[in-house]
Order: C-alpha cells, then structure tokens, then sequence
C-alpha cells in the first residue's frame, strides 16, 4: 500500500513538474544591442601618445579586414600581379565604446579604419599600455598591408600587419 502511494505521488510531482516547464514563457534569445543603422567606428582623436616599433618584424595581424576590404585595396597602392607589401602608420586606438567587444583596440591607416586587434591580442596590448601608464591613450606603430598578388587569374585577399613586439 504504502509503496502505491509512493509511487502516486511522485507520478503526480512529475506531471505537475510536466505542465509547469511546458506552460512557461520561453524567454527571448540572447542578442546584444547593435547601434542602429548597422555600423559603428570609433574615431581616433589628436596625436600618438608613443609610437611602438618590433624592428620591422610584422607579426601581428589585424583582423575583420572583410569588413574595410575596399579600403585596404586602396591602401595597399599599385602593385601589378605582384603581392602588395605598402607600409603605412597605423593608428592604434583602445575603443571602450564597442558595443560588440569590451576590450577592443581599433586599427587604422591614413585616417581610416582596417579592423581590430584579435581579442586575445586586444587584452595584452592594453596591459601593456596600462604598465607603460599609456591606458586609454591613442598609439601608433608600423603597418604593412600585404597580399593580392594574382593566382590562377584571381586577386587573392589582402592582410594587415602591425610592427608590435610581444606584449
């Protein structure tokens, strides 16, 4: 008897349990607030605090730079069927008002931005700018925009490189 009870009553909590998980509002799927009109590009102000230099190594790559493809084709000038390899100044700007990422560091050549710093690359160059007691401060560095050689008649990407040494 007492077993048949038991085994009512948790049939019972179970379709309770049922009903109120299938009865529940589901809530509206994550989305972070984009700015309205779709784009956002913070705008770098006045002159470099410190000009960063890696003895012309390279080795830091900018990315998003689908986005600014245009521009970065422009940058990289004429070079034939050849790679382009331009050199530039990039302007490197810690942008605390990115709505998709809170540690972002904006990249920009002649005045226009090419993308940003990977995240990872984002969070230890602005340690290295708090330890230099730089935080928050617009820098500069070396940039090389490279690629777009020709290949089997197509013009293959474009990729931004900064002269950063390791943070």
């Amino acid at each position: 008897m007492a077993e048949a009870l038991n085994l009512a009553i948790i049939v019972v909590a179970l379709l309770a349990l049922y009903f109120l998980l299938k009865g529940r509002p589901k809530a509206a799927p994550f989305r972070p607030e984009h700015p309205a009109g779709g784009s956002y590009t913070p705008m770098p102000e006045g002159a470099p605090a410190r000009h960063w230099s890696d003895g012309g190594r390279f080795e830091l790559e900018v990315l998003g730079e689908s986005r600014y493809r245009d521009t970065i084709r422009r940058l990289a000038g004429d070079h034939g069927d050849a790679k382009a390899d331009a050199r530039h100044t990039a302007l490197l700007l810690p942008d605390d008002h990115n709505p998709y990422e809170d540690k972002a560091v904006a990249v920009f050549l002649s005045g226009e931005m090419v993308g940003y710093l990977a995240p990872k690359d984002a969070l230890a160059f602005r340690q290295r700018l708090k330890r230099e007691e730089l935080e928050g401060r617009l820098t500069s560095c070396d940039a090389a925009v490279r690629g777009g050689g020709l290949w089997e008649g197509k013009r293959l990407a474009y990729s931004v490189w900064l002269d950063i040494g390791p943070a």
